[in-house]
């Protein structure tokens, strides 16, 4: 991409050399979210605060594919490995990355997107490959290996559904934990689900507008789930209705930057006393949180961003054993020469169960 708004580019450039403690992936998969298109044409707009990285740039969040080369001090990694490239990168000394906190560093960016902080360009110059193209390089310490019974175009999922999984780990989701998600049809909602079911969670209450849309999500653990459209109503009502008024204990809010900011308050009003509200959505406005009643309930409010690399691992041991299936998405893949078709008809699709990936490489 050489400017903001304008349709993508194939260009030939050098194929990238690891470093000694990375590897290049060949990608057989890259994923593209359904926003994608919309969001870079209006990033200036929308998010002049999280940084691009110099243009021209090779853009692709969520690559799958397998290790083509590694660096000589990379171990336990080899040539041909099936592999997800988890595209958080941080610079490894500030405080936090050494305190085993990569996604709090000052230099926090996505490979293959956009940064966080000011610094973010100095990473983008270590790792400027996103996923649309051929090869990419990324450190090993990046690197989640895949199970034989996960296709690279559902593994190209796991960014999206890793990150409902960390806001559930740390809203502490479990079968005893009474779960909230709201957007579940959507494309981060219904991997939150996933990965709540995963998890053992045995009541989760699931939110969204399309009924049709709700009932497939209910379909896929009808005795533990429950459904609940915003078309008949708030949120609150119901909710206190399905816990015998006490309210849930664990509220995940999975909505995009276009929602309406009063649906997080009454996510907070569906709260139980001590219960936790993890956002992992783009809610792009500000949301009126009455702060004293959150301490007189003992309440959290938590914002989540991405999953770390060895949360990546723990769902990809999730879907060996499969408590973690992702075999539910409906895929369609496109080659690469077709990117700016499906950057400009993405909306069309079947809600968070339509899986879109670009195939640079045909496996």
């Amino acid at each position: 991409m050489y400017d903001v708004g304008s349709d993508m580019v194939i260009e030939e450039v050098e194929t990238p050399r690891p470093g000694d403690l990375d590897v290049v992936v060949k990608v057989h998969a890259c994923n593209v979210v359904p926003n994608l298109g919309n969001v870079l044409k209006n990033w200036t707009t929308w998010f002049p605060h999280l940084p691009l990285p110099n243009l021209p740039a090779t853009f692709g969040l969520d690559a799958a594919g397998t290790i083509a080369a590694v660096g000589k001090d990379v171990a336990n990694l080899e040539i041909g490995q099936r592999v997800y490239v988890n595209p958080g990168r941080s610079c490894g000394t500030c405080s936090a990355c050494r305190a085993q906190d990569p996604i709090s560093c000052d230099s926090y960016v996505f490979q293959g997107y956009f940064g966080f902080t000011p610094r973010a360009q100095e990473i983008y110059d270590r790792y400027p490959w996103g996923g649309l193209c051929e090869y990419m390089n990324a450190p090993a310490s990046a690197i989640v290996t895949l199970p034989d019974n996960v296709t690279c175009q559902q593994a190209s999922r796991l960014g999206y559904t890793g990150t409902g999984y960390s806001a559930l780990r740390k809203g502490g989701a479990g079968p005893n934990v009474t779960t909230l998600i709201t957007g579940a049809s959507g494309t981060l909602g219904l991997g939150t689900l996933l990965c709540a079911l995963g998890l053992g969670v045995t009541k989760i209450l699931a939110v969204a507008r399309n009924k049709e849309l709700l009932e497939e999500v209910r379909q896929l653990a009808p005795q533990r789930i429950l459904t609940h459209s915003l078309l008949d109503g708030p949120i609150t009502p119901w909710a206190m209705d399905m816990t015998d008024g006490l309210g849930v204990d664990l509220a995940i809010n999975c909505l995009g930057p276009g929602a309406e900011p009063l649906q997080m308050v009454d996510e907070l009003r569906a709260l139980r006393r001590g219960g936790k509200l993890v956002n992992t959505g783009a809610i792009g406005a500000p949301v009126p949180v009455d702060v004293h009643t959150l301490m007189d309930n003992n309440q959290q409010l938590i914002g989540s961003a991405w999953f770390t690399t060895p949360e990546g691992q723990e769902m990809a041991e999730m879907i060996s054993a499969g408590t973690l299936d992702m075999g539910i998405f409906r895929q369609e893949s496109y080659s690469l020469d077709r990117i700016n078709d499906v950057l400009a008809g993405i909306e069309n699709r079947h809600g968070g169960f339509s899986n879109f990936t670009i195939i640079p490489n045909p496996e």
